[in-house]
């Protein structure tokens, strides 16, 4: 997720709580397992927090580039790098999500950094040969449930030169055809960027975009994957559209899942908030999930980013990110995670 610039108001924190109707869910809940620190004991302590509470985890991930062009092979990097940390996940009863991101995530206008780093582009054929062997191997070896083969994809096409959105588009594209080939079952999706869709992020104040170039663009698509970060474009969650997530669907009835998101609970430049307004937002958010009967719901983060622990140089987005957690960076709950309780205990429809 990244943006150039962002827009925003002001929210006192009197934003009023919203009690969603509905007493079931279709929604599944889960986290990634980004932790506060780059620690494996962070790590395993934040799963064991979110994990009685979630029914998915998520990874969300670049290709390994700089490991596959020193010549690693794709399952050596998944023995080293992925595997004990998916069995762990599996061990909780745990569905995986697995999202392959084939661009700078912190930064939609430029390629993945260790591409950049090495000199390379998506756009070379051995390099979309690498996303491909990766994107199989994932799918061999960790049989996630939904993979997604690109992310934001509308946001890359506004953002980036055309040349990276074709690569991505041709990568995403031909991975799909070479995963049918090897009888891959995950649910396959992409990514689109929702306050994007809606003409309201960073420089853009336009009216509303959509994502039908995506549905042109990748026809394969078996779900609709969500990311939607709405404090970026939106002062308050109460100011949220009800179709905010429908209208991008329109009369299809492709099932959605919001693989990332979430209300950050402290101000950052550009716009305010706060852990009342971030609670209110779990409750509105619910009622944006019935709206659209959708499969999974994935909070990015279950604590903040200690941004001091973040090795250097820091994007300079992730700030923007930094205070989504529904606990502190010291795992202390703030008010969200009593709301998401709630939802999690309403049964599964």
């Amino acid at each position: 997720m990244a943006l150039s610039a962002c827009g925003g108001g002001e929210d006192g924190g009197t934003t009023p709580p919203f009690t969603p109707a509905a007493t079931t869910r279709t929604w599944r809940l889960g986290f990634s397992p980004n932790p506060p620190r780059p620690t494996v004991p962070d790590v395993i302590r934040g799963i064991d927090l979110w994990s009685p509470r979630a029914e998915v985890a998520l990874l969300h991930d670049d290709v390994p580039w700089s490991k596959l062009l020193s010549g690693m092979s794709a399952d050596a990097i998944i023995d080293q790098d992925k595997q004990g940390l998916v069995d762990y996940l599996r061990s909780k009863n745990l569905a995986l999500f697995f999202t392959i991101d084939l661009t700078n995530g912190l930064a939609r206008e430029q390629e993945a950094p260790q591409l950049v780093a090495a000199g390379r582009s998506l756009a070379e054929p051995a390099i979309q040969q690498l996303a491909r062997t990766w994107a199989l191997a994932v799918q061999r070896r960790l049989n996630p449930e939904y993979l997604g083969l690109a992310a934001e994809t509308n946001l890359i096409r506004l953002a980036a030169p055309a040349s990276v959105y074709q690569a991505v588009r041709q990568v995403a594209n031909d991975t799909n055809t070479a995963l049918a080939a090897a009888g891959a079952t995950s649910r396959r999706f992409i990514s689109v960027q929702v306050e994007t869709a809606w003409g309201r992020l960073g420089n853009q104040s336009g009216p509303f975009l959509g994502i039908e170039q995506d549905f042109t663009d990748f026809p394969f698509m078996q779900a609709v994957g969500l990311s939607s970060y709405p404090y970026l474009a939106w002062t308050s969650p109460s100011d949220l559209p009800a179709d905010y997530y429908s209208r991008l669907r329109g009369a299809r009835t492709l099932p959605m899942l919001v693989c990332e998101g979430g209300w950050a609970s402290a101000p950052v430049p550009g716009f305010n908030s706060s852990a009342q307004t971030q609670a209110s937002y779990i409750d509105r958010h619910a009622t944006l999930l019935d709206s659209v009967s959708a499969v999974a719901c994935v909070q990015l983060q279950f604590t903040d980013i200690e941004l001091a622990s973040v090795p250097a140089p820091v994007p300079a987005n992730l700030p923007l990110f930094a205070s989504l957690g529904l606990a502190d960076a010291q795992f202390n709950a703030k008010p969200a995670l009593a709301r998401w309780d709630a939802l999690h205990s309403r049964p599964r429809a």
